[in-house]
């Protein structure tokens, strides 16, 4: 088969290098990768085939630096992996040559906006946190006591956010001498007073003031074309580390596979997607690539460029949903480069 030319944005996220590792063990074809990053440190600069330094998503100049990389690697196609490099690219997405791997511009902007999201869930009758959107400490108190602030704790988060950024646990019970003692530095609970203490007055981003969910984390991690979820699974999500969850089990679950093709079928998802739910409740949605938990016959990152370049029929990928085995078993774990500069 013809080689290819794949060009991973956020080189540096997490998930880099078990993806860059799937899409070179593809068991069909030579591929070559291009990594793209913000920092020069990124492990893409060590894993990619070439590497190149770009301005953050958010710039308006990152969707012109990421096509000029394209035109000179002869890329042929464009994975982004960080919710920070979408709308740049959905906004310019007919403007490259070759297949971006990102959603429509309002696909991207509904989802991002977790007000937004919990709007809709709600309008579809799928299970959401009950949510306040506000500005400012007065109205961040108000909420959290609308939604049974001190009975029970509550959280908050940005509206626009990623990654768990910004997303603290209300807790009245918050015991601070234990955290500074015994817990490692950026604890996530604090009791309403000392958020109020901490945020403006008035005005400052819009942020989310909800009900906790509780309970067992999944996702469901697959490939949609706009209407539906073609190929996919639910898994486990377990043993925080960092942020980061760090132990999958994929799951036979169709009930939410249901709720997937629902979802991506009103936001018109387009290929790589990550919902998130703690509990029974539905907390994120991600149109793009994430932790994925690989199988020798079943490549997903790998699948999802062939579809993106016309190599595999929207049918092909269905007919492929026997392969899922449930009970598959991820850990993630830390490792390192080194090098000589």
């Amino acid at each position: 088969m013809k080689p290819l030319t794949v060009l991973v944005s956020a080189s540096g996220a997490p998930g880099t290098a078990a993806l860059l590792g799937a899409l070179r063990e593809n068991g069909e074809r030579q591929l070559r990768l291009v990594g793209t990053d913000m920092s020069e440190r990124s492990i893409g600069r060590q894993l990619c085939d070439a590497f190149h330094l770009v301005p953050a998503g958010s710039d308006p100049g990152f969707a012109d630096a990421i096509l000029a990389i394209v035109e000179r690697e002869g890329v042929d196609a464009v994975l982004p992996q960080s919710s920070f490099d979408l709308e740049g690219l959905a906004e310019h997405r007919e403007s490259f040559p070759v297949p971006v791997l990102v959603s429509r511009p309002d696909t991207i902007r509904r989802s991002n906006d977790k007000a937004e999201t919990y709007e809709l869930l709600h309008r579809l009758g799928l299970p959401a946190p009950e949510f306040r959107r506000v500005r400012g400490a007065a109205a961040v108190a108000e909420a959290a006591r609308e939604l049974g602030y001190p009975e029970r704790p509550v959280c908050f988060k940005p509206v626009f956010s990623s990654g768990s950024r910004g997303f603290r646990i209300l807790d009245p019970t918050v015991d601070r001498a234990h955290q500074l003692l015994h817990e490692r530095p950026g604890s996530v609970a604090m009791r309403l007073e000392e958020a109020v203490e901490l945020l403006p007055a008035e005005g400052g981003p819009d942020l989310l003031v909800m009900e906790l969910a509780t309970g067992g984390e999944r996702t469901i991690d697959g490939i949609g074309d706009g209407e539906r979820v073609l190929l996919g699974h639910p898994k486990t999500r377990e043993a925080m580390r960092a942020g980061l969850a760090m132990y999958f089990v994929t799951l036979d679950d169709p009930r939410l596979m249901e709720l997937a093709d629902r979802i991506v079928a009103e936001l018109a998802i387009e290929h790589f997607f990550n919902i998130q739910l703690v509990g029974e409740h539905v907390i994120e949605i991600n149109p793009r690539i994430s932790t994925i938990v690989y199988q020798e016959d079943l490549n997903l990152p790998y699948l999802g460029v062939k579809h993106a370049l016309g190599e595999i029929s929207a049918e092909e990928l269905a007919a492929l949903r026997s392969r899922i085995r449930p009970g598959r078993t991820a850990l993630r774990y830390f490792d390192q480069v080194e090098w000589d500069d």
